[in-house]
């Protein structure tokens, strides 16, 4: 790319579920890859109901530099389409546990380790592993290891993209280990299962409020708050939790397919 030749936006489309495309400086990344059509999805003696497909398949979606994979032992997560599409991508970044099961080109990216990727304009990108905590305290036994990412970069916005959080404390953290957030992509939703009883897996729609709030975020993008039948809150609640916590212009509630500027 010449000097006189501006980058492209950096750019977030929204797929369904969890599943975004972020384009950044010519760097391509894809979060939780979910390509599965409607149905019934087991998972242990229990299942998951998916209501609704993504807006692109993987033949439609065109090559990827990049998956952000928050973790693979769920199918609204990581589904069957999802695991097959993983061998057309150079790098995939996700837990240690996903590494363990997945090998291949599924590296881990710990909490706090980096990996700077390079971008076509000379500069790079900045992937930080952060933490996440896909339910109440001490539920890792039960859910397994999930991950969040920042990404940042010289003339880019930095965006943080949660993963199956519901913990504020761990937002908090990212808070203070980054300062304000330009753009948040929370995984909502406020999904319940009965593995952990009446807790979140992921955040209601005013904790993602207040996840705004924390963050400092100037632009909230939500993933993950509709298709599955497990998430009890959705768009309507999203809208009216930010309106209520004075943030409504920060919110970007994206149609499947619709593309925002980042």
């Amino acid at each position: 790319m010449s000097e006189s030749t501006p980058a492209p936006a950096p750019t977030v489309r929204y797929l369904g579920g969890p599943t975004a495309v972020l384009d950044l400086a010519g760097v391509r990344l894809l979060t939780d890859p979910t390509f599965d059509p409607p149905g019934d999805y087991p998972i242990g003696e229990r299942k998951l109901v998916k209501t609704d497909g993504p807006a692109l398949g993987p033949a439609a979606l065109g090559p990827v530099d990049v998956v952000l994979l928050s973790h693979d032992q769920h199918p609204d997560n990581l589904d069957r389409s999802g695991r097959a599409y993983l061998a057309e991508v150079p790098l995939v970044l996700s837990t240690a546990s996903a590494h363990q099961r997945l090998g291949g080109n599924v590296r881990t990216l710990a909490d706090g380790e980096e990996i700077d990727l390079p971008r076509p304009d000379g500069g790079t990108l900045r992937i930080t592993g952060v933490p996440a905590q896909h339910g109440p305290d001490g539920c890792e036994h039960l859910v397994g290891e999930v991950t969040g990412f920042l990404l940042s970069g010289d003339g880019l916005p930095t965006v943080y993209v949660s993963g199956d959080n519901a913990s504020l404390d761990v937002v908090r953290t990212i808070a203070r280990r980054f300062g304000a957030i330009d753009v948040a992509l929370l995984f909502a939703g406020g999904a319940q299962t009965p593995l952990v009883g009446d807790a979140y897996l992921t955040l209601p729609s005013d904790q993602a409020a207040q996840a705004a709030q924390i963050l400092d975020a100037r632009k909230v993008v939500p993933l993950h708050f509709e298709h599955w039948g497990h998430f009890t809150q959705g768009a309507d609640t999203l809208v009216e939790a930010f309106e209520r916590a004075g943030l409504a212009s920060r919110l970007h509630l994206l149609r499947q397919g619709e593309q925002t500027v980042l």
